[in-house]
């Protein structure tokens, strides 16, 4: 069983869901009707975080699945956190500003990486 993997995933669609209740709040703040996507950069950067995270979802889960089914459930989980924190500072520094997306991206970005790079190792292995 993949109880930590699990939890992690779960998680992780919460943090989308959060992501998408904060547009729909920034639209009723900034005044963007559906389905404009511009016109105020503070809704664009509210905006961009959750599409950003939907974006890196299609790579996120399946090497966190991955990983945990050919390594290790609680390594998988605990790589999974670390993403979802990097989110956590990528959703806090883009929504005050562009510039602070930094740091937040590159926390989930080598946390992503090392979940795909375990992931492809852990398949390759069991296959030799």
């Amino acid at each position: 069983m993949y109880h930590f993997t699990a939890i992690a995933t779960l998680l992780a669609v919460m943090f989308y869901f959060y992501t998408s209740v904060q547009v729909a709040r920034a639209r009723v703040t900034y005044g963007i009707k559906p389905p404009a996507i511009s016109g105020n950069p503070d809704f664009e950067r509210v905006f961009r975080v959750q599409m950003n995270t939907l974006e890196w979802l299609p790579f996120f889960l399946p090497s966190l699945w991955l990983f945990a089914i050919y390594l290790s459930d609680a390594i998988a989980a605990a790589l999974g956190a670390v993403w979802i924190i990097g989110r956590i500072i990528y959703l806090v520094g883009y929504t005050a500003a562009a510039s602070k997306r930094g740091a937040g991206f590159a926390v989930q970005s080598v946390a992503g990486l090392l979940l795909w790079a375990g992931a492809f190792y852990g398949v390759v292995s069991s296959m030799l």
